[in-house]
């Protein structure tokens, strides 16, 4: 790791007012961090969203941080971590507007997993399950484990408890994204359990060591948990409930959400029948599911080309330059809208006109989840 860009994506991180979203445009208006730290206000000011309160507080704190020794002190308490410029930092993460600017973790690195290569999938639901939901998520947790997925889930009590629990029962292994720093223990019963974690998967959170839960930090960690899955499973949820605001994510990410059905006398089956409601996959049983979980494509990964295929480029329509690009970006793979806007450059707005019209002209086809392959 370059640790001296690092350093600057810690310092940048500790400025009020520049949340990940708007670190996310400087890195990619102005490339490296470092040299964003020296840039002049007028070159600050041609990063979307940086206004003059905003560079009036970067200009004020640079003249006081020194960032490479802020960032030592901090790494005495926090020795694991990626920015967004290591090769670990898990790539799904880097394709949404608010990237983690610092993922701290302990336990065991697979960087497979980091490169979306093996499939992620998540388990949410209430603190407070049914004896249905506890059975179902234990049933479905050991499933995925033995047919080769990562169980995601926020190591809360209840349901996130039980598929930690079963995936690591059956052989599996397991993520937890925490809504603390990686080294507290949340909530406290979940001691060992978090040390079966650290020993067979892996511990992630934004936040440094030492923080404690607080209910603002819940939301934030779901859009991790979202973003880095191939699908969401909801198994019960109460109408306003955390794993509610994960489903949510992963309609805006493109991913899809599963549900387990049951009474609307059942406090808990009130959210997730809201979920069907509104386009959710119903569980129905074991097999149905993981066949469904089977025809997922590897979201977002490039097609790669077989020693066997031909490189020999098509006739290309004749496109205006900007059309033309995105038209470049698509390919008989789906991938997802956000990346599109990443790899062309382009704003979301002209992505979003752009594909219509490709569209319209029958080159492209729009898929569930906002995907999109070329036409065949």
């Amino acid at each position: 790791m370059d640790n001296t860009e690092a350093a600057y994506w810690f310092a940048w991180s500790k400025i009020p007012g520049i949340g990940p979203v708007l670190l996310k445009r400087v890195w990619q208006q102005l490339g490296s961090l470092s040299d964003a730290w020296k840039a002049s206000p007028e070159t600050l000011g041609s990063v979307d969203g940086l206004g003059k309160k905003i560079i009036q507080e970067v200009m004020q704190q640079r003249s006081q941080l020194d960032p490479i020794q802020l960032f030592k002190e901090h790494t005495q308490k926090n020795p694991n971590f990626w920015t967004p410029d290591h090769q670990n930092y898990p790539r799904l993460l880097l394709e949404m507007p608010s990237p983690p600017p610092v993922l701290y973790y302990r336990g065991q690195v697979n960087f497979p997993e980091n490169q979306g290569i093996t499939p992620l999938v998540g388990i949410v639901g209430t603190r407070h399950p049914t004896e249905h939901g506890l059975r179902w998520t234990g049933k479905i947790s050991t499933a995925l484990a033995q047919h080769g997925f990562t169980v995601v889930s926020g190591m809360a009590a209840g349901i996130d408890g039980i598929a930690h629990q079963k995936c690591l029962q059956a052989g599996g292994r397991t993520l937890a994204v925490m809504g603390t720093g990686v080294d507290l223990v949340y909530p406290s019963e979940h001691r060992q359990l978090y040390q079966q974690i650290q020993e067979n998967g892996l511990i992630l959170s934004e936040y440094p060591a030492g923080t404690p839960g607080d209910r603002r930090h819940f939301p934030a960690r779901n859009r991790i948990i979202a973003r880095l899955c191939r699908a969401i499973l909801v198994m019960e949820a109460p109408e306003k409930s955390g794993a509610l605001i994960t489903a949510r994510y992963a309609n805006e990410f493109g991913r899809d959400v599963y549900t387990l059905p049951n009474s609307p006398d059942i406090v808990q089956a009130r959210g997730c029948l809201k979920l069907i409601h509104h386009g959710a996959e119903v569980i129905v049983n074991l097999d149905e599911l993981l066949e469904m979980l089977g025809t997922i494509p590897n979201i977002d990964q490039p097609k790669q080309l077989s020693l066997f295929e031909s490189a020999t480029p098509q006739t290309l329509p004749n496109l205006e330059p900007n059309l033309l690009k995105i038209f470049h970006c698509v390919n008989s793979e789906p991938i997802s809208f956000d990346l599109i806007v990443k790899n062309t450059g382009l704003s979301t707005g002209e992505v979003s006109g752009g594909l219509l019209q490709l569209e319209l002209e029958g080159l492209v086809t729009q898929l569930p989840g906002m995907r999109y392959q070329k036409q065949s």
